[in-house]
């Protein structure tokens, strides 16, 4: 039997009950996650948004419904084994460290958080309370990415110095395509929406749809941009196919820095020390600028997206769905090795709470997704700062400028903390 909550006392659950769910944010994402958990208990429904909350409670009419998820913490804490965290990326660790301070598993979107100070906090407080925890890199459950790992690790393509991952798209999937600097013009805040709540730990600016519902990710008060948004989704494949921890160097260039607003496109390489007996390895992002010419020389076929291995011995082409050895003709005949990495139980979500009850491992959870997102919040930072920096990780900081400190936390409004 796994007991759940015990610090506040919450119901134990065994391998075959149902856990208490409560999801804290319903916009897109939100209720994908909730869809796929939904299959357990949903005890509450949290979002700034009163209309999501009324909409969502007609399915779940045994849920509360709360505007706060401090209120609903502390008000639940005794019904709830689990909270599932899909805000946008400045609320991430406040939400996740209260629910995992008061004993709950969680299950929080990715980027894990804001800024490196919040990761490392949301690693401490996930071990310190002995929880479940697992980031949103949903194709991590998919098999495509099982067998990428295996080829690699296998050697099907040698030795792997290099790969290059990119996602083509310019601006991401900003909506707001013509909108760099921050609106000026007040607009009226909905009704149904807690704008207050909705800013959170971040300094207040006033309501403008360019930062509600979608376009928050492109500001910097509130989201990590492109890189912030979609690295870890690939990034993910390349940390597990080599077994990356934390990048020793990291250095990125784009448009002019904005103080407001994120690139519409970035190029950045981060280097990862030697690991056991694997080399050292570049591994090269870039967003916004369609196929990258280092790619192209490679004679790739062409990609929106990608990630591409660069082995001594071939190339390895993926993305979420496909895998591709190149050249083709030289792996004609080659024979896959045998799967190693069982398949899912079913799903991303479902491997985390069937974790929570003893089923099983959550395979992305905070121990392996913090270093996968403070190396996406180090290629951010490196942009920023306009120079390459030089990662100690062990004490958190740049040994080669003074210019990276002021970037790995952020100050939070008065009336929220950690």
């Amino acid at each position: 039997m796994f007991v759940s909550g015990q610090a506040h006392g919450a119901v134990s659950t065994s391998p075959n009950e149902k856990l208490n769910i409560a999801c804290v944010g319903l916009g897109n994402q939100g209720q994908a996650n909730l869809k796929l958990v939904d299959s357990q208990n949903i005890v509450a429904l949290c979002d700034v948004d009163d209309d999501r909350t009324a909409m969502f409670g007609v399915k779940y009419p045994g849920a509360r419904r709360f505007a706060d998820f401090r209120v609903m913490l502390d008000n639940m804490g005794r019904e709830i084994d689990a909270v599932v965290v899909t805000t946008p990326n400045h609320s991430h660790a406040t939400i996740a460290v209260a629910a995992m301070k008061a004993g709950k598993h969680c299950y929080c979107e990715k980027p894990l958080a804001h800024s490196i100070h919040e990761v490392r906090e949301m690693q401490r407080v996930s071990a310190e309370q002995n929880v479940v925890s697992q980031m949103g890199t949903q194709n991590h459950a998919g098999a495509n990415y099982r067998r990428v790992v295996e080829l690699i690790q296998s050697g099907a393509i040698g030795t792997v110095k290099k790969v290059h991952i990119w996602f083509g798209r310019p601006g991401g999937w900003r909506r707001f395509k013509h909108l760099v600097d921050r609106p000026t013009k007040e607009t009226a805040v909905p009704k149904r929406l807690n704008w207050d709540l909705w800013i959170g730990p971040a300094q207040m600016q006033n309501f403008h749809p360019v930062y509600h519902p979608h376009d928050w990710h492109y500001w910097w008060d509130f989201g990590n941009g492109t890189l912030g948004n979609m690295a870890c989704h690939y990034l993910d494949l390349v940390f597990w196919a080599l077994k990356l921890q934390y990048a020793t160097a990291v250095e990125a260039v784009g448009p002019p820095v904005h103080p407001d607003s994120t690139p519409v496109w970035l190029d950045c390489q981060w280097q990862f020390p030697k690991r056991h007996k694997l080399p050292a390895v570049d591994v090269v992002w870039h967003h916004g600028r369609g196929l990258p010419q280092p790619v192209r020389d490679l004679g790739v076929p062409p990609a929106g997206a990608g990630v591409l291995f660069v082995g001594e011995d071939g190339l390895l082409l993926a993305d979420y769905n496909k895998r591709l050895l190149l050249p083709e003709s030289q792996f004609r005949d080659f024979k896959s090795p045998e799967p190693t990495i069982v398949d899912s139980v079913g799903c991303h979500r479902r491997e985390w709470f069937e974790a929570c009850k003893g089923n099983g491992q959550a395979l992305c959870d905070f121990d392996y997704a913090g270093p996968l997102t403070e190396a996406v919040l180090l290629g951010n930072i490196a942009y920023r700062v306009g120079g390459r920096i030089e990662w100690d990780s062990e004490h958190m900081m740049a040994t080669n400028t003074n210019q990276v400190a002021r970037h790995l936390r952020h100050d939070y409004r008065k009336g929220w903390k950690l």
